[in-house]
């Protein structure tokens, strides 16, 4: 038994600082983990050799500001990591391992109104089926990341009201796929997953504090504050759709009138369209007609632009995010909608939160929630299986 304050232990805090930088980052040099832990060059030289003669880290040459250094990764056959996201109209599953590198994805159509015992049945499906794919032992797996569009009680763990999946209300996701695949299983909502993707790997990267806005059929916001996803106290943090932008205006199914969905959300925008351009109308067909030209979607996407920037504004006066990042089928118009988002953040925000405010597009597209849920487990697992081949805890503390 290690006892706090002793060599042992301040070794193995050591460790795990290290483990922990590495498993958050993907890869860093020497000098990076240095930086990120607060440790000594000479330490963290010391526990790279150790966790690499263990078999935990993998070190590799590379080149950092022109001079030659060591990148560090968690070891490639050290675990994986698996991905699910239920969208409106899909199911995307990947498998990852520790170095964050996507080994298999795949994604298919799913029924929106399908039941959540026939969705958790198609997703236990295609989980065995990639994991299969990667010719990696199951047993491997150290947990499942999962993504849903709705919000999720932190207490019970259950899908709240979600007029995405009506039919899941009060389940919990979580219990059920993680009975089926036998593994721990780690829930979020999509625009929480999201945030992280674009964190980790897309836009979001060297911010600590960021929105991540999604707008599809609904409208979200993920949260990172100092760098951690922002939940609230109920799990419900982030519901910018419903900010008040006219309380004259349409009635939103949350019951109130005039919430920032209601104008921006594709249930009520591709409505003010289809009389022109035929029923079958959706969003990435709209931004794809507005990028080659047509003056209806282009003003709708601008319209959009400026009621979504009326809700950033109102984040910026809140919390101050260095970065916005803007996900879902509008980030592909670019500064079509960019370009009145800003414009009304400069309207309506504190001139000092606007200024310090980057506003751009998601690069991950549809991948983000998925990939979010990815880093989901990456963030959430203990660093103490990763440690079992390093060497004993009662080596000497390193200074």
């Amino acid at each position: 038994m290690e006892t706090p304050g002793s060599q042992s232990s301040l070794h193995r805090a050591n460790l795990e600082r290290v483990v922990r930088a590495v498993r958050m980052a993907g890869s860093l040099t020497q000098a990076e983990i240095a930086r990120s832990t607060g440790l000594s060059a000479a330490t963290v030289s010391n526990i790279v050799r150790e966790l690499k003669d263990g078999g935990t880290v993998e070190v590799t040459p590379t080149s950092a500001g022109g001079r030659r250094a060591r990148s560090v990764s968690l070891s490639g056959d050290a675990g994986i990591v698996v991905g699910v996201d239920f969208g409106h109209s899909h199911l995307r599953v990947a498998v990852g391992n520790l170095a964050h590198q996507v080994l298999a994805e795949e994604a298919e159509p799913i029924d929106v109104d399908a039941s959540a015992a026939e969705g958790f049945d198609r997703a236990e499906q295609l989980v065995n089926r990639l994991i299969a794919a990667t010719g990696i032992d199951a047993g491997k797996v150290v947990g499942v990341g999962l993504g849903v569009p709705g919000p999720i009680d932190v207490e019970s763990g259950t899908l709240g009201s979600t007029a995405i999946l009506p039919g899941w209300t009060g389940t919990n996701p979580g219990q059920e796929l993680s009975g089926r695949l036998g593994v721990p299983v780690h829930v979020d909502n999509d625009a929480n997953l999201g945030a992280l993707g674009e964190l980790v790997w897309g836009g979001g990267r060297g911010a600590t504090d960021l929105a991540y806005i999604k707008v599809a059929s609904g409208v979200g916001a993920g949260l990172v504050i100092s760098g951690q996803i922002y939940r609230g106290p109920g799990g419900t943090a982030g519901e910018i759709g419903h900010i008040t932008l006219d309380e004259a205006g349409p009635v939103c199914r949350c019951g109130n009138r005039g919430c920032l969905e209601t104008f921006t959300a594709a249930r009520y925008v591709l409505p003010l369209l289809q009389p022109s351009h035929g029923p079958d109308l959706t969003m990435a067909r709209v931004v794809q007609l507005a990028r080659e030209g047509d003056p209806g979607c282009r003003r709708v996407i601008a319209d959009v632009g400026r009621h979504i920037g009326s809700g950033v504004a109102n984040l910026c006066n809140l919390l101050n995010p260095s970065r916005v990042v803007l996900g879902g089928d509008l980030a592909e118009a670019g500064e079509l909608v960019l370009a009145p988002i800003r414009e009304s953040v400069s309207r309506y925000a504190i001139p000092s939160a606007a200024r310090q405010l980057g506003i751009v597009p998601g690069t991950l597209g549809g991948r983000a929630e998925v990939l979010g849920a990815l880093a989901l487990v990456l963030s959430e697992m203990g660093d103490s299986t990763l440690l079992d081949g390093a060497q004993s805890a009662d080596a000497p503390a390193l200074a």
